[in-house]
């Protein structure tokens, strides 16, 4: 039964993003936010485990606005191939720039993970930071979209 639940989102995906940029900058995004959760899973220590999936709960409360950016920049400019629409270039570049940020996120968890296993003291303030360019970085998109349309 998975399987065909499974096939139907996939095809309401290709539907609602296209294949091109629009689901592609989308599925990085989603892709970024797995690897974050991959690697809070793995921290051992209850308190660390606390502050870090706090932090990226909040991330993934981003991927739904992610995906209806994409939607709508779909409407607005088409896109089943490699090339990047020029009138909403910017929320492309926006919407990358939020993933890539958002998967320096994980590797700065990761690095945190590894000086909690060394029982050296971490700083949640450089994820907290990471987080924000992630949020700063989607509400630019948003913001470049509105003034697309």
């Amino acid at each position: 039964m998975a399987f065909f639940s499974r096939l139907r989102a996939e095809r309401a995906a290709t539907r609602e993003l296209g294949e091109g940029v629009w689901r592609r900058a989308h599925d990085r995004f989603q892709r970024s936010l797995d690897r974050v959760f991959q690697v809070v899973e793995g921290i051992a220590d209850d308190q660390v485990y606390n502050l870090l999936v706090k932090e990226a709960n909040e991330m993934a409360d981003l991927l739904p606005a992610v995906r209806q950016l994409c939607c709508m920049a779909h409407r607005i400019t088409p896109s089943n191939d490699e090339h990047i629409p020029q009138s909403t270039a910017g929320v492309h570049r926006s919407l990358t720039k939020s993933a890539n940020d958002l998967a320096t996120t994980a590797q700065v968890i990761a690095m945190m993970r590894m000086q909690a296993e060394a029982g050296e003291p971490i700083d949640i303030e450089s994820v907290r930071h990471r987080a924000q360019l992630v949020k700063e970085d989607v509400g630019r998109a948003m913001q470049l979209l509105a003034d697309s349309e």
